[in-house]
């Protein structure tokens, strides 16, 4: 799957939306750990090789790239039946708040109905107040909540829950 896409407001040139590959590990853990590292609640870093590759396996990871092959963006997507999950959405920070983040959005999303799929969930943490907003603006709803069980551990006396959101195609 490779797309050519118009620019958005806030970018020069064209870009393409693919499946990432193992090839692309060494440029997404520095792109995927940047974009993540403001939660400093959870220890350590977002990703690594065999948390990728381990996600790859499972799923797919959709890639923007620019003209130069420069990764600017990814997010992480997986059939789950019916429905379909998102998560690990991460946009390179000289790139953030020119659209970027949504055409993944929509490029996940497109994916995911092509599998099939008739809703797609995600995760939000409550340690992340301004992310359901972003969310309930572009068609998701709160469905729950429940416990986080994270990969890294959360930092001493620090408290969180998984905000569970969906959206219906």
């Amino acid at each position: 799957m490779t797309e050519i896409l118009n620019p958005p407001t806030g970018f020069l040139h064209p870009f393409s939306i693919r499946t990432a590959s193992a090839a692309d590990c060494p440029s997404l853990i520095p792109l995927i750990n940047a974009f993540f590292s403001i939660e400093t609640f959870l220890e350590g870093t977002r990703t690594d090789e065999s948390r990728l590759t381990a996600m790859m396996e499972k799923g797919t990871i959709l890639v923007a790239e620019d003209s130069s092959a420069r990764l600017l963006g990814c997010v992480y997507v997986e059939v789950r039946g019916d429905r379909g999950y998102m998560g690990q959405l991460a946009v390179d920070p000289a790139h953030q708040r020119a659209g970027l983040g949504r055409i993944l959005v929509e490029a996940a999303e497109s994916h995911l109905r092509k599998s099939g799929c008739k809703a797609v969930d995600i995760v939000v943490l409550s340690l992340r107040p301004e992310l359901p907003p972003v969310y309930r603006r572009i068609g998701y709803l709160e469905t729950g909540t429940g416990p986080f069980t994270p990969q890294r551990s959360l930092a001493p006396g620090v408290e969180c829950h998984g905000i569970f959101m969906s959206k219906q195609f």
